[in-house]
């Protein structure tokens, strides 16, 4: 069975074109059943294009020379959404002429759009911005939501444990993943009225394909021990940043030991397979790809700093929910909690 067609926002991201064109191309060799619809700047894609046949045959090129600015806000973005490559990528899985779109450039224009064009589904206040993240466990854990949403209640933040878990279930293969909410501490009486509404609906509903026990603090969510992990916007977002600053601090920290006498360097020769793996581990570029959950169409927003790896890895992202049919997953769970008991919730 072929996969639907990926609209690729070749212009977005801090590289541009290249990296965009080089990641969808390194995701079509592993995946030969991916198809592509290119959009951009014309002449910029053909000449990128050349170094990559297998891409060539594969894609269709929709010409587009706007592009949404880094700095721009989503209201003006918004009124250009008919004329960029952000706008047209997303507008293509609107019409049908794509399954998913896959763009690293403004995350807040992409929402935007996104929610404009797709709408969310029934039963779905607000879409969720969730991202996977290492672990030391055997399974990445997914995180929500990372921005998209500063303030929330406690009926979004059931329905983000309810797509969190779908999204779960395809990428660890769990029947029932394990979710909690970020908060201050363990204890049910901790965080604010809203996680403990959230928290006392998610204990008493039943025919939910997950396990929820409750909180988990910051300093857990690397550990394994769980594998989604809900947060409003504004908390999840500033838990994101410190992690992949402690990541970045790990690595600098490393790499200044080694270099700091010729003793460490003879140790770094040594010790360099552990730090290779190491390396490879927190290296965000093997964990790209966010996803737009609770929209009707799949959208993947990708580092605007990735690598042609890490774009390939969003691309792969995008197909396998796609392939898995995430969507339906996400409505199937929102129908068995049921919207009376969300009212609940609030």
């Amino acid at each position: 069975m072929s996969l639907p067609r990926i609209a690729i926002d070749a212009m977005g991201g801090d590289i541009g074109v290249r990296v965009m064109i080089d990641g969808a191309a390194e995701a079509r060799r592993h995946h030969d059943r991916f198809k592509f619809l290119l959009v951009g700047d014309e002449a910029r894609i053909r000449t990128a294009l050349e170094a990559h046949p297998n891409l060539r045959e594969a894609s269709e090129i929709l010409h587009c020379e706007d592009v949404v600015g880094g700095d721009e806000k989503p209201t003006q973005a918004l009124r250009r959404a008919k004329t960029t490559s952000m706008g047209l990528a997303v507008n293509a899985v609107k019409r049908g002429d794509a399954g998913a779109a896959v763009s690293a450039g403004n995350t807040g224009a992409l929402m935007a759009m996104s929610k404009l064009a797709l709408r969310t589904m029934p039963g779905i206040d607000r879409p969720a911005l969730a991202a996977l993240l290492p672990t030391l466990g055997d399974n990445d854990v997914v995180m929500l939501d990372l921005g998209a949403n500063t303030e929330c209640d406690a009926r979004n933040l059931v329905q983000f444990a309810i797509m969190g878990a779908a999204y779960s279930r395809i990428v660890t293969g769990r029947e029932a993943p394990r979710v909690r909410l970020l908060n201050i501490g363990t204890e049910e009486m901790k965080g604010t009225d809203q996680l403990q509404v959230a928290a006392a609906q998610l204990r008493a509903a039943t025919g939910l394909a997950m396990t929820f026990d409750g909180y988990i603090e910051a300093d857990k969510i690397n550990r394994g021990e769980v594998d989604v992990v809900v947060s409003d916007g504004f908390s999840g977002n500033i838990a994101l940043k410190a992690i992949e600053g402690a990541a970045r601090f790990v690595t600098d920290l490393l790499r200044n030991a080694f270099t700091s006498s010729l003793r460490s360097k003879i140790g770094f020769l040594v010790s360099r397979p552990a730090t290779e793996l190491l390396k490879h581990h927190l290296d965000p570029n093997n964990h790209n790809g966010a996803v737009f959950l609770g929209l009707n169409g799949v959208v993947v927003k990708s580092h605007g700093s990735a690598s042609a790896g890490g774009v390939a890895n969003a691309v792969m992202v995008a197909a396998r929910l796609l392939e898995e049919d995430l969507t339906q997953r996400i409505a199937a769970d929102m129908a068995a909690l049921g919207e009376d008991r969300l009212r609940e919730a609030k």
